[in-house]
């Protein structure tokens, strides 16, 4: 891609970057978002005055470790984050469609893949922003109710500093691969709910799909590159204990490679389509 063209793709990107952020119809990602920010704020406020009044029940940093990377993988990666990655990346095409505005972009002298380039990275910022704050503050939240020695010794001693980036950094490519697959819908679909469904299940049933359609999925690799393994509990509900099991992880180099991998041939997918996207308003 010549000089030109990644200055079209900043054009995209600065125009997209606004309209992204303060969409009305995206009020409620940032609803989504922050929904694990108060459960955990919650939980320490309690915690805290229970230890005030003497009724503590000495919860450990480790254990409070393993609740979060319960709530994050089982809710915040297969929930928040894919529906705001949904509604996010699937108004990127779909949206301007429903508000005839469209058409502005595609009379311009631009190449219509450097258009959907532009309007990917500009939600791909625009989601990692979003949940990596609300990732670092769930971490913040459960942290708080430690004194600081504690928080101390499990951030430089226990690895602390380690885990906290591989969440941001999970975080960021649950964006990127789910801001493809969504992408891609949003040109192939009117109704998101048919996409969402489809995917949503997908990824649910990826546990119990054979080894080489496991890879056709973007869970598997961001379950490899969790930094804590969920221990399966004999008394876990089966369907809670598949999700949040792992037979299979791959090395978190092979993961990165494989989700980069993945979304790259979704996007490059999205180009070719892109390429015969005809307008009609009328039927929006």
């Amino acid at each position: 891609m010549n000089l030109l063209r990644w200055q079209q793709v900043l054009g995209v990107i600065r125009l997209e970057i606004r309209k992204t952020f303060f969409a009305k119809r995206g009020f409620w990602i940032y609803l989504l978002a922050l929904a694990p920010v108060g459960l955990f704020l919650l939980h320490t406020i309690i915690e805290i005055q229970l230890r005030h009044m003497g009724r503590t029940r000495d919860a450990s940093i480790g254990q409070m470790s393993f609740i979060y990377a319960g709530i994050f993988q089982f809710f915040y990666l297969r929930l928040a984050i894919f529906f705001g990655c949904l509604g996010i990346f699937m108004n990127l095409f779909r949206g301007e469609m429903l508000d005839k505005s469209l058409h502005f972009y595609l009379l311009t002298p631009m190449r219509r893949e450097v258009l959907l380039v532009g309007k990917y990275l500009a939600g791909l910022i625009a989601a990692s922003v979003i949940f990596s704050i609300s990732t670092a503050l769930q971490l913040a939240a459960v942290l708080a109710q430690f004194d600081s020695a504690t928080i101390s010794h499990f951030l430089y001693q226990s690895h602390g500093l380690s885990q906290i980036a591989s969440y941001l950094g999970v975080t960021i490519l649950a964006c990127l691969g789910y801001g493809s697959v969504f992408l891609a819908a949003g040109m192939l679909f009117r109704n998101p709910i048919i996409p969402a469904a489809v995917v949503l299940v997908w990824e649910a049933a990826n546990p119990v799909l054979p080894s080489i359609l496991k890879k056709i999925s973007v869970i598997y690799y961001l379950k490899s590159l969790c930094p804590v393994s969920i221990p399966v509990d004999p008394g876990m509900p089966s369907l809670l204990a598949l999700l949040v099991s792992n037979a299979e992880p791959v090395a978190g180099y092979l993961a990165v490679t494989g989700l980069l991998l993945l979304s790259a041939l979704i996007l490059v997918a999205s180009m070719k389509r892109v390429r015969r996207l005809e307008i009609n308003y009328t039927t929006e």
